[in-house]
């Protein structure tokens, strides 16, 4: 949508706008599974998200349109004026979350619209929480530091929305730069960029329109799985407080000591830390071809040793094979959704019209292409 358009709207509903903010959403390269258990994640911020037009409006009262809902919120600025619209929790508890900290938000005006898709693990939501939080810093000069940005919009998530989330979504929509991906380390949560500029490549998504049910918490399974066998080691080394900080010889030396299923899953975290930082190292020198290697692993790992992967994740993952794409894995928690692809410009177009016909043929279901640039995080457009 162009601005202009969305200035249009504002005005329609509200007057002329003060300003006009951006907050993308994200992908994330490599380092899947590896926040919970301390290790790093390789986010970055995309060319997709939400856009805003705000103005204060001198009263005690939040008015925000949802172009793309076609809807308004209206509600106050106090604990107790919670909205009932879902979309609109994400705004109160950004305005709620920044008043905790000691700082003022007065009545303000918004209207704003999302090209990120839902449900395709881009983090759309994080991208709405982003740039309501970026714009009203900068709207009412409080002065607030980019990680506490970031950590306003996970409170969100943990406070007004329900979603007890890491904070890599949020971090990457605030701290995103063109050109670079961000190496955050999930336990002292510092962070460095990671250039990523592959010329004659396009990242690309494919989601695979489908989502498997998922019973008896297998996220939390997966979780505990790690932690038993990251404690286990411990006896032995006590400087191991996550299994980012394990290794293979000291995996093995407590495998009678924990189940199979307790084993496989930390040995894909040791060996998903470990490419990782292989990834980063491959990324400094310009070398793709290494970073697809990786995300292929990637992929095997997460299908047989921590087993979120699904048919048509593996199928998308052997189309992207078959087409002699450079890297392919699942991204995000698994048991459906996308998978992110490093693919050559001279085989791009070859591998989505066999990809898509295949998968059509094979599931009877259209996967969607969404094609994605690096590029800049939260920022004041007008």
């Amino acid at each position: 949508m162009d601005i202009t358009i969305l200035k249009d709207v504002f005005k329609q509903h509200y007057g002329s706008a003060d300003a006009v903010y951006a907050s993308p959403g994200r992908v994330n390269l490599i380092g899947e599974h590896t926040d919970y258990n301390g290790g790093f994640v390789l986010p970055g911020a995309i060319d997709k998200g939400i856009t805003l037009a705000i103005k204060a409006n001198g009263t005690t009262q939040i008015r925000v349109f949802s172009i793309d809902y076609n809807e308004e919120a209206v509600f106050g600025l106090t604990e107790s004026d919670k909205p009932e619209k879902g979309w609109a929790k994400y705004i109160f508890g950004v305005v709620r979350e920044i008043e905790k900290r000691g700082k003022t938000v007065k009545g303000f005006d918004a209207a704003f619209y999302g090209d990120v898709p839902l449900g395709a693990g881009l983090s759309s939501s994080a991208a709405l929480e982003s740039a309501f939080v970026f714009a009203l810093d900068d709207l009412y000069g409080l002065g607030i530091d980019k990680f506490e940005l970031a950590k306003i919009g996970q409170a969100t998530e943990h406070n007004y929305v329900g979603v007890k989330c890491g904070i890599m979504d949020q971090f990457a929509s605030i701290f995103g730069k063109k050109g670079n991906l961000i190496r955050l380390d999930c336990r002292s949560l510092e962070h460095q960029y990671v250039p990523f500029n592959p010329t004659g490549y396009k990242v690309v998504l494919i989601d695979s329109c489908v989502k498997h049910e998922l019973v008896n918490n297998p996220y939390n399974r997966r979780r505990e799985s790690c932690e038993a066998a990251a404690a286990a080691i411990r006896k032995r080394h006590p400087e191991v407080e996550f299994l980012r900080d394990a290794t293979f010889d000291m995996l093995k030396e407590v495998k009678n000591e924990i189940s199979e299923e307790d084993y496989s899953r930390a040995e894909f975290v040791i060996g998903e830390v470990q490419r990782l930082l292989d990834a980063c190292d491959a990324l400094v020198k310009g070398d793709y071809v290494t970073v697809g290697r990786k995300m292929y692993e990637t992929h095997a790992g997460l299908g047989k040793l921590y087993e979120v992967s699904c048919d048509e994740l593996d199928f998308l993952n052997d189309s992207a094979k078959k087409y002699g794409v450079t890297g392919s894995r699942i991204m995000g928690g698994g048991f459906g959704g996308c998978t992110i692809n490093l693919v050559e410009e001279s085989k791009y177009e070859a591998f989505i019209a066999g990809a898509v016909a295949d998968y059509k043929a094979k599931f009877n279901i259209e996967p969607k292409i969404y094609d994605v640039v690096i590029s800049d995080g939260a920022r004041k457009i007008e």
